[in-house]
């Protein structure tokens, strides 16, 4: 009997405990969460309607050869011949489903967008690969744009080369561009599978596949390999008034012709900068940044 009851004052005891600690972990969670209401969001300071942006990052349709990693004879695709053909049709209603107000293109103001933009309309440029034609002078006439907005731009690095390029040669001339990396094997290995992919698959998924997160976070990153890793910090200061620079000023031409929360822009770029202009886009209070396979 004298076992039995200790054993019920033990039970009770314990038990009371865990009902305690159930209304202390309960009032504690209460208590949080009160708190955090407490504290406003960054966003509630900043107005709501935001101009939205569709960056559609492309691979150069034309194949003219200007950036570092060139795509192989044997990889390029016909973008004026069948099945792709077909797929550019499927890929352009699938953009504007975005239906944009604006369309921003890659382009410097002595390529001369609006002349051309008018020729195209009068039925010249027909046979042209490049993705400009393709994709934004296509788009603008299909829903009867009147402009075209050219937004790209040189870099700093490029204005202090004409400026002083011995000042500058001072600042990122001792570069190492041969500098071994262990990540170059997983980079070639990448840029072979990615090269591949336009003939093999549906251009529609292939741009959904490209302008990813995951697909701008690494495509990004791989600026931050090899030559960055020079000494005294050159390549870190080659690509932040180079490549960096460049993208800043596209992303300032961009703000420029934005005139309203009811804006919106289609970007059509290269997708190096695509894997930038979203990182600028998702962090500026004036925008909403549009996921590429979001219009489905």
């Amino acid at each position: 009997m004298k076992y039995f009851f200790l054993s019920f004052i033990v039970f009770t005891l314990t038990g009371c405990s865990e009902k305690k600690a159930e209304v202390h972990n309960s009032t504690t969670e209460s208590t949080s969460a009160e708190r955090q209401q407490l504290i406003e969001a960054p966003s509630s300071f900043f107005p709501e309607e935001k101009a939205k942006v569709l960056v559609v990052g492309t691979f150069h349709m034309n194949y003219p050869g200007l950036d570092a990693h060139k795509t192989t004879p044997e990889d390029q695709i016909d973008v004026l011949k069948e099945p792709k053909k077909s797929e550019i049709d499927e890929l352009v209603a699938y953009i504007k489903k975005f239906n944009p107000t604006k369309i921003a293109l890659e382009a410097n103001p002595n390529w001369e967008t609006m002349e051309k933009y008018r020729k195209y309309r009068e039925g010249e440029f027909g046979e042209e690969r490049d993705e400009r034609f393709q994709l934004g002078m296509r788009i603008a006439m299909e829903l009867d744009l009147d402009t075209l907005y050219a937004v790209n731009s040189y870099s700093l690095k490029r204005d202090m080369y004409v400026q002083d390029s011995v000042a500058l040669e001072k600042l990122v001339g001792n570069i190492d561009w041969k500098r071994e990396d262990r990540y170059w094997d997983y980079v070639q290995n990448w840029f072979d599978y990615e090269d591949k992919l336009p003939s093999r698959v549906n251009l529609l998924d292939y741009f959904k596949h490209m302008n990813s997160r995951e697909s701008h976070n690494y495509g990004y990153g791989l600026y931050l390999l090899g030559n960055f890793k020079s000494e005294n910090n050159q390549g870190a200061d080659n690509l932040s008034i180079w490549w960096y620079n460049r993208n800043l000023r596209i992303f300032r031409n961009i703000q420029g012709i934005t005139e309203s929360p009811e804006d919106r822009i289609l970007v059509i770029m290269g997708n190096g900068h695509a894997a930038i202009l979203r990182q600028l886009f998702e962090t500026s209070p004036e925008y909403e940044f549009v996921e590429f396979d979001s219009l489905d």
